[in-house]
């Protein structure tokens, strides 16, 4: 019997509230880039919410190599609302939400995949990756973030407005995990806190 990404989640997980604020951040942020840098449709979104609260299931097994057994775990057990593809895809979104960057070559799962295929992993897993290492800094402090795109020089600003301009932000964390978010969407990116 396959589990639906809720029920996966209440079995695997024991963090209460950092999957769902990484699943609003990786909203956030996909909604901003939808409009501002690249079109996608509502079928990604859908993946990303599933895998933005399925990213951390992994610890059930191991902290080590959790987002491989996040996979796993995704793989085995579920997922009842989505085809074998788009679990599979939802599945490998996880995986590469930390750790090394997907690789063709290197990675059997991913190089399975279609080139098209390889496109939307890469970028739903980079605006994972991303949310992940925002919500380092409590969730609550965070009131929007907003996306200014320079196409002529191929740069994106990531603007996060905090809720109040008393509290500091802790963005080193998400400035270390914008790469794979950057290879995806074929930019460069700054991140910078509103004042």
């Amino acid at each position: 019997m396959k589990l639906s990404t809720e029920e996966l989640l209440e079995k695997f997980s024991s963090k209460a509230s950092h999957p769902w604020n990484v699943q609003k951040l990786s909203l956030m942020l996909f909604d901003e880039l939808n409009k501002k840098v690249l079109e996608m449709d509502i079928r990604q979104r859908k993946l990303l919410e599933s895998a933005a609260l399925l990213h951390d299931i992994g610890y059930f097994i191991e902290a080590k190599s959790h987002n491989k057994h996040s996979q796993t775990l995704i793989m085995e057990n579920g997922l009842a609302e989505f085809n074998e593809h788009d679990k599979a895809i939802i599945a490998c979104i996880c995986r590469y939400h930390r750790g090394s960057l997907p690789d063709k070559n290197k990675h059997d799962f991913y190089g399975s995949f279609e080139k098209k295929d390889r496109k939307i992993i890469k970028r739903l897993a980079g605006i994972l990756r991303l949310a992940d290492g925002l919500d380092k800094a409590p969730h609550s402090l965070i009131k929007e973030i907003a996306i200014s795109n320079d196409k002529e020089n191929n740069i994106i600003d990531i603007i996060i407005t905090p809720r109040t301009y008393e509290t500091c932000l802790e963005i080193t964390p998400a400035i270390r995990k914008r790469d794979l978010l950057e290879i995806g969407f074929k930019v460069q990116s700054v991140i910078k806190i509103a004042r």
